[in-house]
């Protein structure tokens, strides 16, 4: 892994937590998401917080973005994090 990289792993920009923040609409699913992604037993762990795993991560970046990108070293759009839980929202609303 890059150097960067390393150290922002289980990390989210605050570019990422501000488009959310600005979106009370978004807060449940949101929420429920961060929930969902989070590993079994993930209380019993620090940093004791429902976040998805590295690998998890990892890998979500990846397919997202492509190995070369600059993006998958800062993390994931902000853009593209309120895509998501749009459709996170709308498809369980289908459900």
């Amino acid at each position: 892994m890059e150097g960067g990289r390393q150290s922002q792993r289980g990390a989210l920009p605050y570019s990422v937590l501000l488009s959310v923040f600005l979106r009370p609409v978004l807060w449940p699913t949101a929420i429920s998401q961060m929930f969902r992604l989070a590993p079994t037993g993930w209380y019993r762990r620090p940093p004791f917080l429902p976040l998805p795993s590295s690998q998890y991560l990892d890998f979500r970046l990846m397919t997202q973005y492509g190995g070369e990108s600059s993006t998958l070293a800062q993390g994931p759009l902000p853009r593209d994090v309120i895509h998501y839980l749009r459709w996170c929202r709308d498809w369980n609303r289908t459900r």
